[in-house]
């Protein structure tokens, strides 16, 4: 696994606090676990810490969710930079995050790398309007619609590079676009049409259920 440390002190903000509605909602949190235990919800708020932040994790926010759980400030550090999930620089307003891992690999998500490659610049890099950023991930679960990405909260599946290019296209213009399938499948059906239980239900007396 590679080191992962925080972003340089130049793109670090000088505060960082949780707004009046996050800080409820994190009080909700901690409340859910017994006095002495309230650093089980450090994952929970550092998600919201990052959500609020806009997709990254800042040093101040790292030190604030410690500050509320009573934890030592590289505990919480120690969480941060152990999950993959918490970004520790700033990410565009759409992150892509493409699934490199076997099924993906071998369905086509090394040909996904070079659109984002050609389209957004190297790996980690911010766009100059801040609108667009990637990165290779590990498996985020949809292997039966490999290869596929995910921007923001959605997943986009069965992709290819013309597809995958058009959507980042769509959403640089402010463009709706359909997460899910960007094929003609229904979630996770298979991709050429049902191959079971293809004909007509049987009706009848063999049908009824035997009685009890």
């Amino acid at each position: 696994m590679s080191v992962r440390r925080l972003a340089p002190a130049e793109q670090q903000p000088d505060a960082f606090a949780f707004t009046a509605e996050n800080a409820a909602w994190a009080k909700t949190q901690i409340a859910k676990y017994p006095e002495g235990r309230q650093a089980s919800a450090v994952i929970a708020l550092l998600w919201r810490a990052q959500e609020q932040a806009g997709g990254w994790l800042p040093q101040k926010a790292i030190e604030h969710v410690a500050e509320l759980l009573a934890m030592p400030n590289i505990r919480v550090l120690e969480v941060a930079t152990f999950y993959t999930m918490f970004n520790l620089e700033p990410v565009g307003q759409h992150f892509v995050q493409v699934c490199g891992t076997t099924p993906c690999m071998l369905r086509g998500a090394e040909a996904l790398k070079k659109v984002c490659h050609d389209k957004i610049g190297h790996e980690r890099h911010v766009t100059a309007d801040g609108k667009f950023s990637w990165a290779e991930v590990e498996c985020l679960g949809a292997c039966v619609n490999a290869p596929m990405v995910q921007i923001g909260a959605d997943y986009y599946e069965d992709l290819t590079p013309e597809t995958l290019a058009k959507l980042l296209d769509n959403l640089a213009a402010g463009r709706p676009v359909k997460p899910g399938p960007q094929i003609e499948r229904q979630f996770s059906a298979p991709a050429g049409g049902l191959t079971t239980l293809t004909g007509e239900p049987a009706t009848g007396a063999d049908d009824k259920t035997p009685a009890e």
